[in-house]
C-alpha cells in the first residue's frame, strides 16, 4: 500500500497530496462529495480539517476517509500523461 504523508486542502475541494515514495499532486474531490459520509465536507471548513491517521489514509473527524491507492494511481497517471 502508498501511503499518505501529507495531505492539505487547497482552492475548492482540491487536495495537495504527498506519499512515501515522493509521489504527489493536486487530486479535485469536487465530484466525489456525495452521500452521508461525504457531504459535510462540502462545507469548506469542515473540508479544511483533513488530515493523514497512522496507516497513512486520507481522513476526516467526520468519520470519511479515502483509499490512498486510487489516489496514487491518478497521480502517477497524471504525471507519466
Amino acid at each position: 500500500m502508498n501511503k499518505v504523508i501529507e495531505a492539505r486542502p487547497g482552492e475548492g475541494y482540491r487536495l495537495w497530496v504527498r506519499f512515501e515514495d515522493g509521489v504527489e499532486g493536486w487530486v479535485d474531490l469536487s465530484e466525489r462529495l456525495f452521500g452521508p459520509v461525504f457531504e459535510p465536507l462540502r462545507d469548506r471548513a469542515a473540508f479544511a480539517r483533513v488530515q493523514v491517521d497512522e496507516f497513512g489514509a486520507i481522513v476526516w473527524p467526520n468519520g470519511a476517509d479515502l483509499a490512498p491507492d486510487a489516489i496514487h494511481d491518478d497521480l502517477k497517471k497524471s504525471i507519466t500523461a
